[in-house]
């Protein structure tokens, strides 16, 4: 639960700022979008297999792209 309480001297904006980066901060959004529909844990172990792939792959990529230059 993220709360946050007005201090001395600070103006409602500033007050909404430091939330928005708080709730961002403890990544509450992107809990509720992920817990929005059920996912059965082999669809969660397929989807961070997928997950890994890609990043392998992006990362395979740039090393290569690093190597041509030189």
């Amino acid at each position: 639960m993220v709360s946050v309480e007005l201090k001395p001297g600070e103006s409602p904006e500033q007050l909404l700022k430091r939330f928005r980066k708080k709730v961002q901060r403890e990544r509450v959004l992107s809990d509720v979008k992920k817990k929005r529909f059920f996912l059965s844990n082999s669809e969660k172990r397929r989807i961070a297999l997928r997950k890994a792939q890609r990043r392998e792959r992006r990362r395979r990529w740039k090393r290569q792209r690093r190597q041509r230059r030189y």
